[in-house]
């Protein structure tokens, strides 16, 4: 995930709600019946919120409305952005392997997923695997989805995972640990017909 998301990610909502909060909690006290400031926009709790005037005011003014409607298509735009940002599947692009001159090298993370993804599929009984790479660049973990077949036994599948293909990809990247979130579903199968 980048910076400017994370941060976007963390100030957006904290600041949209102490304006929610606000504006909200003012209006709400100004309806119970406190007197409101003279600045504030509401004079008292039978005030509406856009007079007659304030409804008509811009009416003559030919720029107004494309404007309002430029920015609300803006607004809608950026919220499409972060809502896609925050959904979309965050993929690991590069892992940083210690080469040992302290300069690393970048191995890039879709090969190190199809190699994963390669080595979960030979393991005896795994008829399909995927592979996903998160966390950062210096430490990746990996989230594995496995498709057994319906002899296997899950627990003898995840140690052969974890002592060869795990295994082989933390020593091949130079990684220092390499967590794993294993996924198992069993494969579909006919029942056996007994004549």
């Amino acid at each position: 995930m980048s910076l400017v998301l994370r941060t976007v990610n963390r100030v957006l909502p904290g600041v949209v709600g102490l304006v929610l909060i606000a504006v909200g909690g003012a209006v709400l006290a100004v309806g119970l019946g406190a007197s409101p400031p003279s600045w504030w926009i509401h004079d008292g709790p039978h005030d509406v919120l856009l007079s007659t005037a304030e409804r008509t005011r811009r009416r003559d003014e030919t720029w107004w409305w494309p404007t309002v409607i430029a920015v609300l298509a803006l607004l809608v735009l950026l919220a499409l952005w972060w809502l896609t940002s925050v959904l979309r599947r965050h993929r690991l692009g590069e892992v940083l392997v210690d080469t040992g001159d302290g300069a690393g090298a970048l191995l890039r993370g879709k090969a190190l997923q199809s190699v994963l993804a390669g080595e979960a599929g030979e393991v005896e009984g795994v008829s399909r695997a995927h592979v996903h790479l998160t966390g950062r660049r210096d430490a990746p973990a990996t989230r594995l989805r496995l498709r057994l077949e319906p002899h296997v036994d899950p627990a003898t599948a995840l140690h052969q995972l974890t002592t060869r293909a795990l295994t082989h990809a933390k020593d091949s990247a130079a990684l220092k640990a390499l967590p794993a979130e294993v996924w198992m579903k069993a494969a579909k199968h006919k029942a056996a017909r007994v004549n």
